[in-house]
């Protein structure tokens, strides 16, 4: 199975058994509209037009709608926004100020788009977030691997990126205890969002993940590694 890298979304993209220049235009595709660097992506023009509320595309709004049911189904964890987001008929509205980010999604779709697209057997890979098609091993930080049969992989952390991710309930920068939390889901997204969120509830995370079956391997800032029940009665935790 040949195996090609390029770059997508600040990130190393990895993908085995596809054709690169298909994949890449499926991230081109979503970076275009939901880059926060681009001053032409749809999201940027949203975030710099003065006016509440305002008519999207129904890429933006199908995207959007994705991110606020995260939200709901999170708690309010995994937000597309920090402050209130309105989403009817295609018209987004929210007071003056409020930016959209839609980056706790879109990464993760674009990586299911993308193995969904797979001729056969392989995988996507994208900066921690990797969809398969067939069994794929696959390191975990720390230390270790795993075998992914099915679905998705995700990683949430500070390792490589630093403290980025924003605590909501606080509107700074989360002070999580783990390093790196990694979650296997039925999709990319699905891993990815339990990932972000069992990351911010810190020591509650394992138990988060398993009140929702979904399994859990967590790394704390010395090295030391942990893992949910659900982790332990599933998958192999090294």
């Amino acid at each position: 199975m040949n195996v090609h890298r390029f770059r997508a979304m600040g990130c190393d993209v990895v993908l085995a058994g596809g054709d690169p220049a298909a994949v890449a235009s499926v991230f081109e595709r979503w970076e275009e509209a939901f880059s926060l660097f681009r001053p032409s992506s749809e999201i940027a023009r949203v975030n710099a037009a003065a006016s509440p509320a305002l008519a999207v595309s129904p890429f933006l709004a199908s995207t959007l709608q994705i991110a606020l049911d995260v939200a709901a189904d999170t708690d309010g964890l995994v937000v597309p926004a920090l402050g209130e987001v309105r989403l009817r008929g295609g018209v987004l509205s929210r007071p003056p100020g409020v930016q959209l980010d839609l980056n706790g999604v879109v990464k993760a779709l674009a990586v299911d788009e993308a193995a969904a697209r797979l001729a056969g057997p392989g995988f996507v890979s994208c900066g921690g977030d990797l969809a398969v098609r067939g069994p794929v091993d696959v390191g975990l930080p720390g230390g270790g691997a795993v075998l992914v049969v099915e679905g998705g992989l995700a990683t949430s952390g500070t390792a490589t990126r630093g403290r980025h991710l924003l605590d909501p309930r606080t509107g700074e920068p989360s002070d999580s205890p783990w390093s790196q939390v990694t979650v296997s889901g039925s999709t990319c997204l699905a891993a990815d969002v339990a990932a972000k969120a069992a990351y911010l509830l810190g020591h509650d995370g394992p138990a988060w993940l398993d009140a929702r079956g979904m399994p859990g391997r967590f790394v704390d800032e010395d090295g030391s590694v942990m893992c949910n029940a659900a982790w332990d009665g599933s998958l192999v935790c090294t």
